[in-house]
């Protein structure tokens, strides 16, 4: 598990694809989204702009952050 420290109270999922090169657009980022593949907090995250909080656990393609 890799850490993801955020510095405001939150980090919108899109951004936080992005910021990890997970994505290399935000166009990217979305259809990632769109399509089913990121889980938050062991369930299936489907709003593009979800605004994710400390403690949040992101698993995408077998790659699992912990926002802190």
């Amino acid at each position: 598990m890799e850490s993801f420290e955020i510095k405001n109270d939150y980090i919108e999922l899109i951004a936080l694809l992005k910021a990890t090169g997970i994505a290399e657009t935000g166009g990217h980022a979305k259809k990632i989204v769109d399509a089913g593949e990121v889980q938050r907090n062991g369930l299936i995250e489907t709003r593009r702009r979800a605004k994710l909080v400390r403690g949040d656990r992101i698993l995408i393609f077998g790659r699992c952050y912990k926002i802190e």
